[in-house]
């Protein structure tokens, strides 16, 4: 099905619950800024873990030997 239109978010809350509750409220928050700055990003960790996998010894199979 194509929208004309996107739904608000009443109009969505409608769909889904069958209604308005007046008791919900929307709220919007500010993004949250980050806390202090990071020495290591997740892309050194993920290369960092790579690096240790490809450098630990390969177990000689218990079947093999």
């Amino acid at each position: 099905m194509r929208r004309l239109r996107p739904l608000t978010e009443a109009e969505v809350w409608a769909r889904c619950y069958g209604g308005w509750d007046p008791t919900v409220t929307l709220v919007k928050l500010e993004p949250r800024r980050p806390r202090y700055e990071l020495r290591v990003t997740g892309e050194d960790l993920r290369r960092g873990l790579e690096a240790r996998l490809d450098a630990r010894e390969v177990e000689p199979d218990a079947e093999a030997a």
